[in-house]
């Protein structure tokens, strides 16, 4: 992770182009060989942080009151996890801010973007069949927390324009980038594995992902400050209310 909160800090403060993979191990405290035995591109190095939000998110999902239909499950993590000074504090979401413009208007970060997507979507599909088949997770198992889930996302980092980087040149603190639905799936299979994930619970998990990601993506796109009533949850648990009728459990013929 310290790789990740370097590279984030130097793509914010000077902007992608401007900064070489030798800058982020010299922030990073390694040597660039040692850089490249983690990082095969300079793009890949904030992965962990685009990842670490979304592993807090289906954590969080798992962890919610096992009495919860699913629905409220789905909100209950996200008041967990996108309301500001819960999982990310309100200052480190300006920093979130940042990396999402940087995926949306730079390809190799948006391709990075993409693949932690993608393994967000297998991990909350996990946790969904978890949920629903009444499966637990072994004692022990590896828990968002494990993987350097701390309080706070990002350092007071500028927001800037997002294809220069520019703002302020604030650090990277714990926890990476507070965006639910957008990380690798880094939580762990838990006791049923893929059992139990089905290609109707898959399309579910993936809906719910997008609901989440897009309202991440649209708050990030503007500058309304995160605590605001338009902010990252406040969207996010209006577009999954228009899930709310969603079928988990398909009709048998």
């Amino acid at each position: 992770m310290e790789i990740a909160r370097a590279a984030a800090g130097l793509f914010v403060a000077h902007g992608l182009k401007a900064t070489r993979a030798e800058d982020i191990a010299q922030a990073a405290g390694i040597a660039p060989r040692t850089f490249y035995r983690y990082c095969a591109t300079k793009e890949e190095a904030v992965a962990p942080l685009y990842a670490a939000g979304a592993q807090r998110w289906v954590e969080a999902v798992r962890e919610a009151p096992p009495a919860l239909p699913l629905p409220d499950a789905l909100a209950h993590a996200v008041h967990h996890t996108l309301v500001p000074g819960r999982g990310v504090s309100a200052a480190s979401w300006e920093g979130v801010r940042t990396l999402i413009r940087l995926a949306e208007a730079v390809p190799a970060l948006g391709k990075v973007w993409a693949e932690v997507c993608q393994a967000s979507e297998e991990s909350l599909a996990r946790v969904l069949a978890e949920r629903l088949t009444g499966a637990q997770r072994p004692t022990g198992e590896g828990r968002a927390s494990d993987a350097g889930m701390g309080d706070a996302g990002m350092g007071d980092a500028g927001t800037g324009d997002a294809g220069t980087g520019g703002g302020g040149t604030g650090g990277v603190g714990e926890g990476g980038v507070g965006t639910a639905g957008v990380g690798a799936g880094a939580v762990g299979a838990g006791a049923v594995g893929n059992a139990g994930v089905t290609p109707h619970l898959r399309f579910g998990a993936a809906v719910v992902s997008a609901a989440v990601r897009v309202a991440v993506q649209s708050w990030a796109a503007n500058d309304t400050p995160a605590t605001a009533p338009d902010g990252p949850a406040a969207l996010a648990l209006r577009n999954l209310e228009a899930l709310r009728g969603f079928a988990w459990e398909p009709e048998r013929t």
